[in-house]
């Protein structure tokens, strides 16, 4: 895929994973270290002594550094400046972790880099962006998830806002760089010029939320933590259950009940008054206003006294047997054991320094990159290749190839546009619904692509229906589904009139990219499985992405992000370890998924332009997630360390919490990473007697008296503004940020600058903003570039435009019933 490029990688801790996700894809990815090597390799919980050599002891950095060479320079000296000026110019990609990156602080910014090599693409990950009034404010996974609006979403009403208790928010920045440097890259072709894109983590982490971005400004409130409830249409329902050995993720209702009836009365869990029921329209009729014999509550105490009596593993195997979803909540231990993963081969083995083998996730994706058969398999797998590198264990080898046969940079195949949008020209058929599928089409749309969205009155997507809402129509007044279509065509196509399916293959013609996302065997059956839509388009590109990937014995599971979350290992760490697990807020691989996919498919595309060759990629979202995880699942299996939910608090900061300041459910978030943090925050708190303690002036006293500090910390912000105590701990050097919502991020300072939110005049809701890009390329103004598109609403023009139908054929076909 991306074998002639090479990527220079310059992060730390705070986006290592995005040059790794460039390695997994082919590319050739050296890791620029200083002398000592970077601080990522020393990040997180450490495998024990005995078993790694000190240089490859952090989870971490063995997790995200696959697929890497290292090489140590040292800026200083004249002759490694001169190597890596050198490296440089021979590469494609500069991923960067700032402000205050090795190499930044020896002089190289974008200018410089483009001045050495006027077609780089310069990646740079911060917290809060390049520039700005927040730009030098330091963070911490936990001051992001605060500022980003995630933690408010999460956690138990009556307690504070918590985190994930795994860091996430620079995982997240590090995917979404990938998927920045190959937009970037993708416009550097149409401009010919190097370029620089400015990923901000806060932005990253306002993804997350989904729903709740901009919900305050639709429906004038805001979303609030609610435990492990989620929205279903206009009503919340909580799918965890206790099951005999943990947990487990089920919606309770109707279509889960019918197929499980038998094990119901076998089990003498009900009466024949349930047999008599209709369940499969129940809750249809409920919310109708007809009277039914069965509440929503007797049908969830029902299901939790039958969940009760069984594993999470036979409950799993249940529901993979009668087609319904009843997701195992995974420890991090049980993903080891999960037969899903083991099935499509999704690990990948490797040994300690003392030879004991470990199982990571491995490859990101299934790759069929054009064989003339699809049964014949794929052809580029995105595999490890290597795994994490020693320090400088590369060094010589690439100075030997510096000095025998320096590398160029790839000189691309220009395609100039004038207006400069990375996918000006490109045409995307986009067969998705909810959220992973529809968010990652809407990165084409952002960048300049004709994105058109095949929907059916008589299948619309369901997010149409789901809040926030504005205007009272029926399926036009979501902007839940807004932000995830904002700048799309919409097409309605009835795929089971013949005529309807005729018309959909003559958009796959037309496509270059087709993203789709319905359940594994949907298309098959509808006679437009990868293998006729490469007879249709040979050059197509094609990505299916489903809960469980296209293959495997759990293939078949649907369902949505939540139950996904929780088989993925997400909801166990994931609020109060007192508590039941509440799970990240709403579908969260869900959120994961687009960022990887982005990046994947303009792979494929930049492939095909030095090819010609399409492919089908499989990409499925609980594997994705799974990179998310990767160091606590290397880390159970060096130490036995199970990773939990830990509320707000950290193994490696401390104190380290989200606390109630002046105001109703008003929190600030607090993050004390090292010892002179700690005294900095002493000094904000005026260096009160219980502060001098010796025993809290290490990581460890700290943490043995954490819920005493928790006390202390309470008292002096209950007192306090939260934006105000914000300023005065960043200006002393703590980390801190105000635990803010979707009515915050309207009005915050920096999304203001990065004019993160983008107004649209919608026919229906009015003037709305919808939520922006989550990085900037430099000198470009990315979209979405028009609002969400109503049902239908282009359904004549793409026919008659793209497709060429005369007026005439297209009111034949409605007449026909195929334009439902």
């Amino acid at each position: 895929m991306l074998e002639p490029y090479r990527v220079i990688d310059l992060t730390d801790h705070r986006g290592e994973i995005g040059p790794m996700l460039l390695g997994d894809l082919g590319a050739d990815v050296i890791r620029v270290e200083p002398p000592g090597g970077v601080s990522a390799r020393r990040a997180g919980a450490l495998i024990p002594a005995e078993r790694s050599t000190e240089d490859l002891r952090s989870h971490q950095f063995r997790a995200f550094n696959r697929n890497k060479r290292s090489i140590v320079l040292d800026l200083g000296s004249a002759a490694d400046r001169t190597d890596f000026e050198a490296l440089i110019r021979g590469s494609d990609f500069v991923i960067e972790s700032g402000p205050g990156g090795y190499a930044a602080t020896h002089g190289f910014d974008f200018a410089r880099f483009a001045a050495l090599n006027p077609r780089i693409v310069h990646v740079l990950i911060t917290p809060f962006g390049n520039d700005g009034p927040a730009a030098a404010r330091i963070a911490t996974d936990l001051t992001l998830s605060a500022m980003g609006g995630q933690a408010a979403l999460q956690g138990a009403p009556d307690r504070a806002p918590v985190r994930i208790s795994v860091p996430q928010i620079w995982r997240h920045a590090g995917a979404e760089a990938a998927a920045a440097a190959m937009i970037a890259h993708q416009r550097m072709q149409r401009t010919g010029s190097a370029q620089f894109a400015d990923v901000s983590a806060q932005c990253v982490t306002t993804w997350t939320t989904m729903n709740a971005m901009d919900a305050h400004a639709i429906q004038g409130f805001n979303f609030e933590r609610r435990g492990s409830t989620v929205q279903m249409g206009t009503r919340e329902v909580d799918p965890v259950f206790a099951c005999a050995d943990g947990y487990l993720v089920a919606l309770p209702v109707g279509t889960v009940i019918e197929p499980l009836l038998g094990h119901l009365a076998g089990e003498d869990l009900i009466d024949e008054s349930w047999l008599a029921e209709d369940w499969l329209t129940i809750d249809q009729r409920r919310v109708l206003g007809e009277t039914v014999r069965f509440t929503r509550e007797q049908q969830a105490e029902t299901l939790a006294r039958f969940f009760r009596n069984h594993t999470k593993a036979e409950l799993f195997a249940i529901g993979v047997e009668l087609g319904i979803t009843l997701a195992p909540i995974n420890s991090v231990a049980d993903l080891l054991h999960f037969e899903q993963i083991a099935a499509r081969e999704a690990w990948s083995e490797l040994a300690l320094d003392d030879g004991t083998p470990i199982r990571t996730p491995g490859r990101i994706a299934l790759f069929d990159v054009g064989r003339t058969s699809s049964s014949e398999g794929p052809t580029f797998e995105a595999a490890v290749r290597r795994p994490a590198p020693r320090l400088d264990q590369h060094g010589a080898e690439i100075r030997a190839e510096l000095r025998s046969s320096p590398r160029a940079a790839v000189v691309p195949r220009l395609r100039l546009h004038e207006s400069g949008r990375p996918f000006a020209g490109l045409k995307v058929l986009d067969l998705t619904w909810i959220i992973a599928g529809p968010s990652s089409a809407r990165y084409f749309a952002d960048h300049g692509a004709v994105v058109v969205k095949v929907e059916s009155e008589l299948r619309p997507d369901g997010l149409r229906l789901l809040g926030p809402q504005k205007g009272g129509s029926q399926w036009n007044s979501s902007h839940f589904h807004g932000e995830f279509n904002a700048g799309k065509q919409c097409v309605q196509l009835n795929l089971k009139n013949p005529q309807g399916l005729t018309l959909m293959k003559r958009l796959i013609a037309w496509a270059d990219v087709f993203i789709e996302n319905w359940a594994p065997g949907a298309l098959t059956r509808l006679g437009l499985d990868y293998s006729v839509v490469r007879d249709i388009n040979p050059n197509i590109i094609m990505l299916s992405t489903s809960l469980m990937g296209q293959t495997g014995p759990a293939c078949e599971v649907a369902g949505f992000g939540y139950h996904a979350g929780g088989m993925a290992g997400f909801y166990e760490v994931t609020g109060w370890p007192d508590l039941p697990p509440h799970g990240p807020w709403m579908a969260y691989t869900d959120v994961i998924a687009p960022r990887m996919i982005a990046a994947m498919v303009t792979a494929a595309i930049d492939r095909r332009l030095r090819t010609g060759a399409g492919q089908h990629i499989d990409a499925a979202q609980f594997e994705m997630a799974l990179q998310f995880l990767a160091p606590e699942i290397m880390e159970i299996q060096t130490s036995g360390y199970q990773s939990n939910r830990l509320g707000n608090r950290s193994r490696f900061a401390a104190p380290e919490g989200i606390y109630p300041s002046a105001g109703t459910d008003q929190w600030l978030a607090i993050s004390i990473d090292t010892d002179d943090q700690w005294r900095a925050l002493c000094g904000v708190l005026g260096n009160p007697p219980w502060c001098k303690n010796s025993a809290l002036q290490t990581l460890e006293g700290r943490q043995a008296q954490h819920d005493i500090l928790d006390n202390h910390l309470s008292a002096w912000t209950r007192q306090q503004d939260r934006y105000a105590a914000m300023e005065t701990l960043l200006s002393a050097g703590v980390p801190a940020g105000a635990v803010q919502r979707s009515s915050d991020l309207a009005t915050d300072p920096q999304y203001a600058h990065r004019q993160f939110h983008r107004f649209h005049e919608h026919p229906v809701m009015g003037r709305v903003p919808y939520a922006g890009v989550q990085y900037r390329i430099l000198g470009y103004e990315a979209g979405p570039y028009r609002f969400a598109p109503l049902l239908g609403e282009h359904t004549d023009r793409v026919l008659a435009e793209e497709l060429g139908m005369a007026i005439e054929e297209i009111q034949q076909a409605r007449d026909a019933g195929a334009l439902q």
